[in-house]
């Protein structure tokens, strides 16, 4: 059970982080139809990051598990916005257009500055995410080494996601350790959970 959940949890940003491994540097039309057709298949990716994350919390209703899952749904809807704008439509319209596009037609750069602007929302959102989620496992656990390692690695990835999106290495690495901490998290709340009740303590005789 614990082995399934990790690889569930963890195969979103792993996944990503594998695409990503073979993210061209560039858009240009001998990349284009590649860079149309991985970020396709991110749109089924993308939000299974945030739904990995709000799944650490399933059954909460605190203010901090809110907190957690609306922070996940926003990075999920405008994350996913980025990868629609700048992947799938900038790659689309590049490889229609052709190597007769030089130089780049300005809309391109018009779609590339909103799909920007939506993904840093979003890449914010997942940080934020990442740090209550961070706060939430130490306050339940205490500090330790096997508490601070997975919420080490969620907080890191989370944080050069935004800078380097999932462009090798380092984008790839960030969503890699964003899917190996979610994973790890998973575990140790599984163990949590399977830890059995203390009875209370009985009068003393």
């Amino acid at each position: 059970m614990k082995s399934r959940t990790f690889l569930l949890l963890a195969a979103p940003g792993v996944l990503l982080g594998l695409v990503g491994a073979t993210h061209p540097s560039g858009l240009r039309p001998d990349t284009a139809e590649h860079w149309f057709w991985m970020h396709v298949a991110g749109v089924l990716v993308f939000p299974l990051v945030g739904v990995a994350l709000a799944w650490l919390v399933r059954g909460r209703r605190d203010a901090l598990a809110i907190g957690i899952v609306v922070a996940a749904y926003v990075y999920a809807t405008f994350y996913t916005a980025l990868d629609v704008i700048s992947g799938i439509g900038n790659g689309y319209v590049t490889a229609e257009l052709g190597d007769d596009a030089v130089p780049r037609p300005p809309a391109i750069w018009l779609a590339f500055r909103i799909g920007t602007m939506l993904g840093d929302i979003g890449a914010w959102a997942l940080l934020v995410a990442a740090a209550l989620i961070t706060i939430d496992t130490l306050r339940r656990r205490g500090f330790s080494p096997v508490t601070l390692a997975p919420c080490a690695l969620l907080l890191t990835g989370s944080f050069f996601l935004r800078p380097e999106h999932i462009f090798w290495p380092w984008g790839s690495l960030s969503c890699i350790a964003i899917g190996l901490g979610t994973g790890w998290l998973g575990v140790l709340l599984e163990q949590d959970s399977a830890r059995p009740l203390r009875a209370p303590a009985g009068p003393s005789q």
